[in-house]
């Protein structure tokens, strides 16, 4: 897969929305329930259009439509339906923010009071409701491979059939071409390595990368575990799918055009500038035990030659008992109450830390620990964003921003200097675990800090038995 195309697929959140005004919230309108009339052809409309609802992914939950038109009660009882129906198509059928302790991504807020008024005033409540969800292509290739999915029920159909002898390196099996497009599929394989029926050196080492970020012996013998890791069921496939989907429904219609977009779970960043794609890159993002949250907080400065005040949570954990001849060793001192690691290109924060506006202290930054960009599990930190190339990443963004020469002048005196950027940009840290390949199509990828279980179960499937990613503690970097 080529970078470019992943980072579009996975990142692509500038979509349209027709019907659907982001600007306005449904609590300010003051068009009421008893001013929505319903006729026959209407509630009709409403039946199909939640009859169609596993082309969202939304077929295991239940939109009971109450109520019949002609009385006062009954038009407010299907509004009431309808309502419920519009707003997980518009908003979400869940709510990030119960989800999960920390959401502040930006949402859609419609006025869909008012929308189905004008709804039922023109008589196309189908129309309307069909406008509410995402309008983008990935959206559309999801909706289109769920419902394919869905045909082959809840069955644990395997890809990759697993047999009684696990597959040892130096092996012919026919096997081997589903293997490798998998290998192909999550990063572990070149795709110029994915030739033949023979389970050779680079696909060994391959599944040895695989093996060791699940935690099992990475051995490169694909036995049972491997096979798990693998081989999704059409219905892990399926579940992901309408998760990927919601996630999407949870997000604005019309995101800046100007933002950097960071998925967490493939840990891939992506900068669009005045709505065109601008850069993709990798990024190093907070271990399954510190993982990074979803937010939605703006970039204001550009930090030069970073000092790195340790947290008290790694100060306690990391560092502790290490004694002075650490701290000398890793340019650190005591500085009130606190361990202060001065500048330098072995500062944990690297040369150059992008400051964002949060309560969190989550931030991106780069790093003297260029071999993680190297990883294809790259879930690494305490939280925080490590970016690939970070000072290039920098100049970029000073140059489009037309502060250059105040920011090479800021990197040349060697000490914490800050460039302040004539406008924020925004930031959406998202987690997304569907990418798309080259032909557009949706490819399952790792849930590496099992978030998708939450959201799967609001959707009203059961939970994942995959396997996770296993934690790496070998950092003390934020």
């Amino acid at each position: 897969m080529r970078y470019g195309v992943i980072a579009c697929s996975l990142l692509a959140l500038s979509f349209t929305l027709s019907g659907c005004d982001s600007s306005r919230n449904s609590s300010q309108s003051s068009v009421t329930a008893e001013e929505a009339r319903w006729t026959d052809k209407t509630v009709e409309q409403l039946r199909e259009a939640v009859d169609r609802r596993a082309a969202h992914g939304l077929d295991r939950m239940g939109f009971a439509i109450e109520g019949k038109p002609g009385s006062g009660q009954g038009d407010a009882a299907l509004t009431k339906s309808a309502l419920r129906y519009a707003a997980a198509l518009a908003r979400g059928a869940s709510d990030p923010t119960k989800l999960d302790s920390i959401y502040s991504v930006p949402r859609p807020s419609p006025d869909l009071q008012k929308g189905l008024a004008e709804a039922l005033a023109k008589g196309k409540v189908d129309d309307w409701l069909s406008s509410l969800a995402p309008q983008d292509d990935n959206y559309r290739a999801l909706s289109k491979a769920y419902l394919a999915l869905r045909k082959e029920g809840d069955a644990p159909s395997a890809i990759i059939t697993d047999t009684a002898e696990p597959l040892k390196p130096g092996a012919t099996d026919p096997r081997i071409a589903q293997i490798a497009r998998q290998l192909v599929a999550t990063d572990y394989l070149d795709r110029t390595s994915a030739k033949g029926e023979t389970y050779g050196p680079a696909m060994v080492k391959a599944v040895q990368r695989m093996q060791a970020d699940y935690g099992i012996k990475a051995d490169g013998v694909i036995g049972t575990e491997a096979l798990a890791i693998l081989n999704l069921s059409d219905a892990e496939r399926a579940r992901a799918m309408a998760v990927a989907m919601e996630r999407m429904r949870w997000l604005d219609r019309r995101p800046p055009a100007t933002r950097i977009d960071v998925n967490l779970a493939a840990a891939r960043l992506a900068y669009w500038r005045d709505g065109k794609l601008a850069d993709t890159r990798k990024v190093v993002v907070g271990k399954p035990e510190t993982e990074t949250p979803q937010l939605g907080s703006p970039i204001y400065r550009l930090v030069a030659n970073p000092t790195w005040t340790v947290p008290r949570s790694i100060q306690s954990k990391e560092i502790a008992g290490k004694g002075a001849a650490y701290l000398r060793r890793n340019n650190m001192a005591w500085k009130d109450g606190w361990i202060v690691q001065q500048p330098g290109p072995k500062n944990s924060l690297g040369l150059v830390k992008f400051d964002m506006r949060n309560e969190h202290q989550i931030y991106l930054h780069d790093t003297p620990a260029k071999q993680l960009f190297s990883e294809v599990q790259r879930q690494r930190s305490h939280g925080c964003v490590r970016v690939e190339d970070a000072l290039g990443f920098a100049a970029m963004l000073a140059k489009d921003e037309g502060i250059e020469a105040e920011w090479e002048k800021a990197r040349a005196t060697g000490k914490e200097s800050f460039v302040p950027l004539p406008r924020e940009i925004p930031v959406r840290l998202i987690y997304q675990t569907v990418l798309f390949d080259e032909a557009g199509d949706p490819v399952t990828r790792a849930d590496p800090y099992g978030w998708n279980d939450r959201v799967s179960a609001a959707l009203g499937f059961p939970a994942s038995e995959g396997h996770r990613l296993r934690p790496s503690g070998e950092d003390i970097g934020p």
